[in-house]
């Protein structure tokens, strides 16, 4: 009889796990379900038959995490397979024990079996956990590759919160795709810095069928990872960011650590504002784990669009939802920028809370004194709209990847906050790329 697998997820890796081990196999392999966590509002939902394949005439249920126990029970479920990622090895082993006492057998989904082989050249963009700078890093990647005359076509780490069917394949081209694909504010983070400059983005739930569309329109492939995960590509140039921030963490959480060991370049970023000691542990870290990665160190200048705004006053930050709740950080761009510029009070968001803001702080109660964009829905950035319209404040300093002020009335002045990235060491970025993808190593993939 098949065996009856359950795979944990919280819609990313989870799908394309199945995608790449499991479908296609009923007759080994029965998967009875996914769950989710992370994200708000994924579970309820059911992978669908079109996807899933010969078997699943019904599709697959995605059921809430927290019945992980009820499941297997259940199902009858052998193997738990845990494919999530930007989570504590701590928080792996309390997983396992879950999994283990409920009478399911626990195990990891492997980087090497869940990366498709590309026609085209592949440059990955990982990091040891969310929030290293992976956005601003892949711009430059970007930038670099452009400038050597190819054609750049990225692919964004899922991020499926709605119709899975409808966001099997989903191409991004223009700021009007956004709205077509009805895209939370996570995805037009992610997704608008590319498409402003002219460079198509896919992304969506099969990864297969996903590389196949893009490698019709590109010389090169840039994998936009997300969190921590590993690539969906086999890559030619593995770039690993590590977060000085925050030392020892390139080695505590999963899937980073194989990342971090697995990394052609690893990258420092925000040496501007990094502690020496810490930077120095990360540094022994790499001679013991991966010494024959190449160190590139960058900086990460945030800057205020109107420093002035900020000087004195009492100001609500806005940072990135993610880097802030299960990233753990308890600060982003915004508050760089914003004490660069003078800002006279950081105000606490917590007594003006709305909606599902409040859960937000329920679940990830260690966020600093800033608000997480959090928009995962049109009720979601409605309670986070009336969060800002409610805190007592002079001034909201946005620290996010896009201009909120698209999506969000503001009630009070607000200042936007850019960040790019500045290779400080050298080989830079671009010489080590140019060095790797010279043309007449581009010849076997076909491109002039």
């Amino acid at each position: 009889m098949a065996k009856k697998i359950l795979i944990l997820g919280a819609a990313g890796k989870d799908f394309h796990t199945f995608n790449c081990v499991f479908r296609g196999k009923r007759d080994e392999f029965e998967v009875v379900a996914f769950t989710a966590t992370q994200i708000p509002w994924i579970e309820d939902r059911i992978y669908p038959s079109s996807l899933a394949g010969d078997g699943y005439p019904d599709g697959i249920p995605i059921e809430d995490e927290d019945d992980l126990e009820k499941l297997v029970k259940e199902f009858g479920v052998e193997e738990c397979v845990f494919a999530y990622s930007d989570v504590s090895y701590d928080y792996l082993d309390k997983m396992r024990v879950r999994c283990e006492d409920a009478g399911a057998q626990f195990r990891l989904s492997i980087a090497d079996e869940t990366m498709v082989q590309s026609s085209k050249p592949v440059i990955a963009i990982c990091a040891v956990r969310t929030g290293c700078g992976k956005s601003q890093t892949t711009r430059r990647v970007r930038d670099i590759l452009l400038g050597m005359g190819l054609k750049v076509v990225a692919i964004r780490h899922p991020m499926p919160y709605g119709n899975l069917a409808k966001q099997a394949v989903q191409r991004y081209g223009t700021i009007e795709d956004l709205k077509k694909y009805e895209c939370t504010i996570e995805e037009m983070e992610e997704y608008e810095p590319h498409i402003i400059n002219d460079t198509v983005v896919y992304s969506g739930v099969d990864y297969h069928a996903i590389i196949r569309e893009a490698e019709k329109e590109a010389d090169i492939i840039l994998w936009d990872g997300g969190n921590n995960d590993t690539p969906f590509y086999k890559p030619d140039l593995h770039i690993t960011l590590v977060d000085p921030h925050r030392p020892g963490h390139e080695l505590d959480y999963y899937p980073g650590k194989d990342n971090f060991q697995m990394a052609d370049i690893i990258l420092f970023n925000k040496m501007d504002s990094a502690d020496p000691e810490n930077v120095k542990i990360i540094e022994g870290n790499i001679r013991n784990h991966n010494p024959e990665a190449v160190v590139v160190y960058a900086n990460s200048p945030a800057i205020a669009e109107d420093p002035e705004l900020i000087s004195g006053k009492r100001a609500l930050i806005v940072e990135d939802g993610p880097t802030c709740t299960h990233g753990g950080m308890k600060f982003g761009a915004g508050t760089v920028a914003a004490k660069a510029a003078g800002v006279a009070e950081l105000v606490d968001p917590r007594p003006y809370l709305k909606g599902s803001l409040k859960a937000t702080f329920e679940e990830y109660p260690d966020i600093g004194k800033l608000l997480p964009a959090m928009g995962y829905s049109g009720q979601q950035i409605q309670d986070l709209e009336d969060t800002i319209h409610a805190v007592d404040c002079d001034v909201v300093v946005i620290g996010t990847p896009i201009d909120l002020r698209r999506l969000v009335i503001f009630n009070k002045p607000s200042v936007r906050v850019n960040y790019s990235l500045e290779v400080t060491s050298v080989p830079d970025l671009a010489n080590l790329i140019g060095q790797k993808f010279q043309m007449p190593d581009l010849d076997r993939y076909g491109i002039d």
